[in-house]
C-alpha cells in the first residue's frame, strides 16, 4: 500500500528529529534536578547556540543517503539497500565528526562491517537492543513508494546492521510505522491502539528476504520464536505507554513511566509519551523530552520526529529550524520525499 504524505510531513519530521537531538544533547546523562538547575523551567528551555546534533541525526542522514543511493538504482530491495547503507555507516564511523558520544554497539558493528568478506549478519551485535537501532529509522517512515513489506523489512534490516536483538528490530519497525501513520493523517488519540494492532499482526512474521539467517545467531528455536521475543517486549512497552498517557502528569519525568530510553523499546515508548502529552504543541514536546533523566537526545529526537510528522514543516519556528546543524541536508531530503 502506498499513501501520500500530508503538510510537508517529511521536512517536519526530519527537522523535528534534529531539533530534539540538539535540545537533548546538553541534557543527556543528567538527572532532572540537574537539568532544571542549569536550564530553569523545562517549559522555557531554549535551543543551544550553536545547535549541534549527536550521532542520532548523523546516522539518520547516513541512512537517508543510503536509501537514496539504493532507490536511485531501482526498486528498494535487500541486497542493494544493505550494500548502500553499509557503506554510509562505515563512512559515518570513519568521519572526524563522529565525536558526539556515539554508542559502543554502533561503533563495533561498523568496524566489523568494514570487512567486505564478512556478511552483514555476522557483524550484527545479536544481543544488543540499544536505541541506536531506532533513533535513525525515521527516513523509512517517510520514503515514498514502498509497499508495507518493503517498509517493514527495510526498517528491521537497518536496525539489524548494528543491533541484532529482536526487540531492536521490532521497535524500529514500530517507530517507522508510527511516523508513517502520523505523516499520512492518523490522529494521535488512536495511535497506541494502531501500533498495538500492528505489533500483534506481525508478532511471528520473520522477514527472511530482508534478514536472511540472522535469527540463527540468537539461540532461538526458530525464526518465529526469535522475532516474537522482540514484539512481545514492544507490546509490553506499548501497554505501559497506554496506561501512562491516561495517568502521567506532564510535570513528571516521563522516564519514570515508560523507561529511560537506553533500549529501543523504551526510547520508542518514552518518545511517544512526550509527543502524546502535547500533540498540539510541538516545542513543548521537545522540551519535555529533553528534560528527562534518561537518554534525552534520543528520546527528544524521536518525539520531535513524531511531532513533525503530525504537524508538518510548519510545526517549527524558523528561529529554531534555521539554526540546527545539517539544516540543508535535512531540508533536501524532506523536500525530495515531500514531493
Amino acid at each position: 500500500m502506498t499513501t501520500t504524505l500530508t503538510g510537508r510531513a517529511a521536512t517536519g519530521a526530519l527537522t523535528g528529529l534534529a531539533l530534539g537531538d540538539a535540545l537533548g544533547f546538553p541534557t543527556e546523562f543528567a538527572d532532572v534536578p540537574s537539568i532544571l538547575a542549569k536550564c530553569g523551567s523545562w517549559r522555557e528551555m531554549t535551543l543551544p547556540t550553536p545547535a549541534y546534533v549527536t550521532d542520532d541525526t548523523q546516522m539518520t542522514l547516513a541512512l537517508a543517503r543510503g536509501l537514496r543511493t539504493a532507490t536511485d538504482r531501482g526498486v528498494l530491495e535487500p541486497e542493494g539497500m544493505a550494500e548502500a547503507v553499509r557503506e554510509e555507516f562505515i563512512a559515518w564511523n570513519r568521519s572526524p565528526e563522529n565525536d558526539r558520544a556515539p554508542g559502543a554497539t554502533c561503533i563495533r558493528a561498523c568496524e566489523l562491517l568494514e570487512d567486505r568478506g564478512r556478511r552483514w549478519q555476522d557483524a550484527s551485535r545479536i544481543h544488543s537492543k540499544g536505541c541506536g537501532a531506532n533513533m535513525r529509522v525515521v527516513p523509512l517512515g517517510l520514503l515514498p513508494g514502498l509497499s508495507d513489506e518493503q517498509r517493514a523489512g527495510a526498517a528491521q534490516m537497518q536496525a539489524a546492521l548494528t543491533h541484532g536483538h529482536p526487540t531492536a528490530l521490532a521497535a524500529s519497525d514500530l517507530t517507522a510505522h508510527a511516523v508513517r501513520l502520523l505523516a499520512t493523517g492518523a490522529e494521535p488519540t488512536g495511535l497506541v491502539g494502531l501500533l498495538r494492532s500492528y505489533a500483534l499482526d506481525h508478532r511471528t512474521r520473520y522477514h527472511e528476504r530482508w534478514l536472511g539467517d540472522l535469527w540463527t545467531r540468537a539461540g532461538d528455536a526458530g525464526p518465529r520464536e526469535y522475532i516474537a521475543r522482540g514484539w512481545d517486549e514492544c507490546l509490553g512497552a506499548l501497554d505501559r505507554l497506554r496506561g501512562a498517557v491516561r495517568t502521567v502528569s506532564p510535570e513528571t519525568d516521563p522516564c519514570l513511566a515508560t523507561g529511560a530510553g537506553w533500549t529501543a523499546e523504551e526510547a520508542l515508548a518514552t518518545g511517544l509519551l512526550c509527543f502524546l502529552l502535547f500533540p498540539g504543541d510541538p516545542l513543548t514536546v521537545l522540551r519535555r523530552a529533553a528534560c528527562t533523566s534518561g537518554d534525552s537526545d534520543s528520546i527528544a529526537c524521536l518525539a520531535g520526529a513524531f511531532a513533525g510528522a503530525h504537524r508538518g514543516a510548519g510545526a517549527w519556528p524558523e528561529e529554531w529550524a534555521g539554526r540546527v546543524e545539517h539544516r540543508s541536508d535535512l531540508v533536501a531530503f524532506g523536500t525530495l520525499w515531500d514531493a
